[in-house]
């Protein structure tokens, strides 16, 4: 804040909505290592367990970190824009060598077992999404982290990044809640209509992905908790304006 007074508090209900979506995000990974660990064995690489890596990866990588770096320009609103950018663009990239991880685990673990690739909703809906969102993570970058892109290119591909965005971690937990009902019909068929303890438990994860998704979904869209560009922010946004487009600060937009 400026002549070191104290920031602005966070909007009323913000900072509970934010520590709900964390406390169900830290309960749906615990879950995610209760299933792999009592159910399918734990997890461990070049070995018969290391499928298990795959559904630990996606869900640390491409639902709760990529729900987290959603939620940085919610959390950090009164910082640097410019930090907030590399946090955001961090947690994203983080996301994506998680999510390689596992990508490589079920690739190589098919092949050991001599399990045919790509054949099932569950992997063409997780490929799309991770695809599109190594795409939208280099677009990002481009645009909006290192320098070169108009003031007026940043301004039109903005609504199209926030869209994806919210978008790609829909279809992030699209494709878990498929990967958890493709599992579980490959492993407990005969007795999941039976409400076996393996059933009841992923089904609880299931239920724990979505109300993720829906209380971050949930604070993204609130208009009112978006974050506010600080004075000096809107400055320089003109002074950038001026550089790229030619235009004086003064003059319409």
């Amino acid at each position: 804040a400026m002549d070191g007074a104290p920031p602005p508090p966070s909007p009323t209900g913000l900072s509970v909505y934010v520590a709900v979506s964390q406390l169900l995000g830290l309960t749906l990974l615990t879950t995610t290592g209760v299933w792999l660990g009592r159910y399918r064995g734990g997890v461990a690489w070049h070995s018969p367990l290391q499928f298990n890596t795959h559904p630990l990866c996606m869900v640390l990588g491409m639902v709760f970190l990529q729900g987290d770096a959603l939620l940085v320009y919610r959390v950090f609103r009164h910082e640097a824009k410019r930090s907030t950018k590399v946090l955001h663009a961090l947690l994203h990239g983080l996301a994506l060598v998680i999510a390689v991880v596992g990508i490589i685990a079920v690739f190589e673990s098919h092949q050991t077992k001599g399990i045919p690739n790509m054949y099932s909703l569950h992997s063409w809906c997780g490929m799309a999404a991770f695809v599109l969102y190594l795409l939208q993570w280099l677009l990002g970058c481009g645009f909006f982290l290192f320098p070169g892109a108009s003031f007026s290119l940043r301004g039109q591909y903005k609504p199209q990044h926030v869209f994806f965005g919210i978008a790609l971690f829909i279809l992030s937990i699209t494709s878990c809640l498929l990967g958890i009902t493709e599992m579980l019909l490959f492993k407990i068929s005969d007795s999941y209509s039976h409400f076996v303890p393996e059933g009841i438990l992923a089904n609880t994860l299931g239920v724990l992905l979505v109300a993720f998704g829906l209380v971050v979904g949930y604070v993204l869209t609130r208009e009112e908790w978006k974050r506010l560009p600080l004075a000096e922010e809107l400055a320089l946004s003109m002074d950038f304006k001026t550089l790229t487009e030619g235009e004086s600060p003064g003059g319409g937009s």
